[in-house]
């Protein structure tokens, strides 16, 4: 406990140095502890909950949301049903058509007296947080702010004049995502809040996977949640800016919000949400849910803080553990795939014992992160040579036929955005949690594991339909030169790529360029 208060004084004393210069920071602004409300029957959502979970003893009911349509829906529709309590933590928390009408939905609930605690992570919000501060201003709503740049400036100049000077604190920033209802349901995976996560953006949607949660699991998210929220690293958002919002603001957000939603509503998108909307207003039977013993893993917040950072504080290792007893078949859904040199060793011992690997990743076409490819393309030859299967989506992936509805039905380009693991057929994660170094030694995450045959199906039919060459480049070893090449179907017949498909040599060329300098430890 000393040192946990050392701690507390050490954020104080960088925080009062900040406010010295920055007079928009309140040093004094009161932070007041709180936790996750109890459960309580007359809360329809712990009701349902409780009926579902009678006949599972201790295992909890995981319910795969694939489509990004259902994923908006039912956070809609957990909002809506709450009557006491909303807890929501987000790396990104976008004021576009979707976070709009999500917020709408939150100060609704909020209007109704149910308690809305929203914790966000600063990289995208310092400086543009003129609705998040309105919304702060209703008295049963609180935002909170994860590691916080001390200068509410988000200009190139002042978000990189801030870096320069502590990035060791700034570069990590909370990764997690969740959603928590009436404490008896909860949303975890890796959607943020956004239009590129629910299919509604014109351009690039990200191809995601979350998990509706009930059961003992959900309290264990919500335990992690009140370490997030009352940790040293989280700020109320009253704290950065002076004087505080006045009930004008409120009312303008309001408005703004119901412009917003009006306007939306008019979209061909829309039109498609309402017409699923009975779909998720009915209760789901007990026999949709994949049922099994569950658990939630967070890594711990002072994981932020480099002065505290340690591997105790990780949940990289427990996922480790768990891939550890694989003995037949390691399937990875991995956005951002960097496995170091650690990583492919680990992966090459996997095969050695017998153990089947298939992995997706992005291609170069369909990625946003073109350095993180560059650096996982460097580890193509000796994964393929211990014979594992590597597959990168393309960015023109459609749904067909009887296939999932992870490609959804937008006209736009795809980007994977999905994190998931199964281990041997029965064994499934989703969480926030990409196999790089980011995600295992900078960034916090989270995730849920469950011992479920029926998720890790769920999981495994996804990988095969995205894997099928329609949608997918396959990335093979020439055995004459010893490079790499893909492999993939266009218009029925199946051609080769001896160069990153569907790229110009400029974007090549500069993630090769990219490649050598030493950054791979912070991708």
């Amino acid at each position: 406990m000393a040192w946990k208060s050392l701690r507390h004084l050490a954020w104080l004393g960088i925080l009062t140095l900040a406010a010295c210069t920055h007079s928009d920071f309140r040093p004094d602004y009161p932070r007041v502890p709180s936790t996750v409300l109890p459960v309580q029957q007359d809360a329809p959502l712990a009701a349902y909950a409780t009926r579902m979970v009678a006949s599972h003893d201790n295992e909890s009911g995981l319910r795969l949301i694939s489509d990004s349509s259902d994923a908006l829906l039912a956070r809609i529709a957990l909002a809506d049903r709450a009557v006491h309590s909303l807890d929501l933590q987000y790396y990104m928390f976008h004021s576009d058509s979707t976070g709009l009408l999500l917020a709408r939905h939150l100060l609704a609930a909020a209007d109704r007296g149910v308690r809305v605690r929203l914790l966000l992570d600063d990289l995208h919000v310092a400086g543009d947080d003129a609705a998040l501060r309105a919304l702060d201003n209703h008295p049963h709503i609180e935002i909170r702010l994860f590691n916080p740049f001390l200068e509410r400036n988000s200009s190139a100049w002042g978000m990189g004049k801030q870096f320069a000077g502590d990035f060791s604190r700034l570069n990590r920033r909370m990764h997690n995502k969740a959603f928590i209802a009436d404490g008896s349901m909860a949303i975890v995976g890796g959607r943020n809040i956004g239009d590129e996560y629910f299919d509604a953006n014109g351009g690039v949607n990200f191809r995601d996977l979350d998990v509706l949660a009930i059961g003992p699991v959900v309290h264990e998210v919500g335990q992690a949640f009140d370490r997030y929220w009352n940790s040293p690293q989280a700020f109320p958002i009253g704290a950065f800016h002076y004087p505080k919002p006045d009930d004008m603001q409120l009312q303008e957000l309001r408005k703004k919000l119901a412009d917003s939603a009006r306007k939306f509503s008019e979209g061909a998108y829309a039109q498609n949400l309402v017409a699923r909307v009975g779909d998720i207003a009915r209760e789901t039977p007990s026999g949709q849910w994949a049922w099994g013993t569950a658990s939630y893993l967070a890594d711990d917040p002072e994981k932020g803080d480099p002065e505290a950072n340690n591997r105790d504080l990780h949940m990289a290792p427990a996922i480790r553990a768990w891939m550890d007893a694989s003995q037949r078949r390691l399937t990875l859904i991995s956005p951002y795939f960097v496995p170091g040199d650690r990583g492919v060793a680990y992966l090459q011992g996997q095969r050695q014992r017998g153990v089947a690997v298939e992995i997706l990743t992005n291609s170069l076409a369909s990625t946003d992160a073109g350095g993180v490819y560059g650096a996982y393309a460097s580890y193509y030859v000796p994964l393929l040579q211990a014979g594992i299967d590597l597959y990168e989506l393309k960015p023109d992936a459609r749904r067909s036929g009887g296939g999932s509805h992870f490609f959804g039905s937008s006209s736009g380009a795809n980007s994977l955005h999905a994190k998931a693991m199964v281990v041997d057929d029965s064994h499934a994660f989703v969480g926030s949690m990409n196999l790089d170094p980011r995600s295992f030694d900078i960034n916090t995450e989270d995730g849920v594991i469950i011992d479920s045959p029926a998720l890790a199906r769920s999981l495994l039919a996804i990988f095969a339909d995205a894997a099928k060459p329609e949608h997918s480049y396959r990335v093979l070893l020439d055995a004459g030169s010893g490079k790499a090449y893909w492999e993939a179907r266009h218009e029925g017949q199946m051609i080769r790529y001896d160069s990153a498909p569907e790229t110009s040599w400029w974007r090549r060329f500069k993630v090769n360029v990219g490649g050598v300098l030493p950054v791979e430890h912070l991708l």
